[in-house]
């Protein structure tokens, strides 16, 4: 305890012992004056006045009771009120030990210890709503720095690549500490606040997530191909998919995907690679596909509603241009274009 809390805790008991004793010498006086001979005067009979003289300082020593009463009552009130704040200072206590640790484990050179650390953060994070932000930032952090796909580099991989290499093994089996961390990211309440979360130029190939919340999510050359973010039917008209309304998916690469029920409305996939990539009832509404490459990706039920594509937009054969609303390209004057 600091000092200064100390001192004010010492004054603040002082004054109340002080105001209780004003209050048990004054207040039966203020409520119930003591009789006066004026106040007798007209009562006869000496037996008759001791009696009131009785009945006066009783209900004097009645309102010294009620006020020993209220001055319990504070005191327990105080005494809840200090244990309470001690469970809450151990609580944060345990809580920051708990981060650090796992935190350590995180960084860890064993895989399976960093695994543990990460579902260790997620435990803190629904218990510490304050921790949330912090925690898929590191969680994030750890994915771009243990998983990064260098487009760009000199001796980066070409993206998006001309074909989807069929042998990559799922990211679970590969990469299961990358899988664990992006598990957490989309599974983590978010704050009403939460910055956005940094994934760009991570190489996600092969990746599992089910019902992922990663609204707003930075994707941008981002390798997702062959990754399953399906949904699952909730019922015979609910479909609900990972959740990547108003992400940055620009230059993302979607190959051979399985998208089926994503909801990407308000995305930005300016060049995004979705060609062969299953996007059945997945919800594009709003979303910016100028330059996207959609060449045998299945449509079927895909919600185009709105969506803003232009001449570079490819599509698959026989797609439908009317199934795009007068608020996309053929807002513009465009055509989408057709291999």
């Amino acid at each position: 305890m600091k000092r200064s809390t100390f001192w004010r805790l010492i004054a603040g008991g002082v004054v109340f012992v002080a105001l209780a004793i004003v209050c048990l010498t004054l207040a039966p006086g203020w409520f119930h004056p003591p009789l006066t001979e004026a106040d007798l005067r007209g009562v006869g009979g000496a037996e008759t006045r001791i009696q009131l003289q009785q009945a006066q300082a009783q209900l004097q020593n009645n309102v010294r009771g009620t006020v020993l009463q209220a001055i319990a009552g504070v005191l327990v009130i105080a005494g809840a009120a200090a244990t309470w704040r001690q469970v809450q200072v151990n609580r944060e206590g345990q809580l920051t030990e708990r981060f650090t640790r796992a935190v350590d484990h995180v960084g860890s050179d064993n895989r399976d210890v960093r695994i543990g650390g990460m579902y260790a953060l997620e435990r803190v994070a629904r218990n510490s709503p304050d921790d949330r932000d912090t925690i898929q930032f590191l969680l994030a952090t750890f994915v771009r720095t243990h998983a990064p796909w260098a487009v760009g580099a000199p001796d980066g991989p070409e993206h998006p690549t001309a074909t989807v290499d069929e042998s990559v093994p799922w990211l679970q089996v590969r990469a299961p500490d990358i899988q664990a961390a992006l598990d957490i990211l989309g599974r983590v309440p978010c704050s009403k606040h939460r910055p956005r979360l940094y994934l760009s130029r991570v190489d996600l190939r092969s990746l599992q997530l089910h019902n992922a919340r990663l609204v707003d999510t930075q994707l941008r050359h981002a390798n997702l191909a062959r990754a399953w973010l399906r949904g699952v039917r909730m019922d015979r008209s609910d479909l609900k998919g990972t959740d990547l309304r108003r992400a940055n998916l620009e230059a993302a690469v979607f190959a051979s995907a399985n998208l089926g029920g994503v909801q990407l409305a308000g995305a930005r996939a300016r060049r995004a690679d979705f060609r062969g990539a299953d996007l059945t009832g997945a919800d594009l509404g709003g979303a910016d596909v100028c330059g996207a490459d959609f060449r045998g990706a299945n449509l079927t039920r895909t919600a185009l509603a709105g969506a803003v594509a232009d001449a570079a937009t490819r599509w698959p054969d026989g797609f439908d241009p009317g199934r795009l609303t007068s608020t996309g390209s053929e807002a513009a004057g465009e055509k989408p274009h057709a291999p």
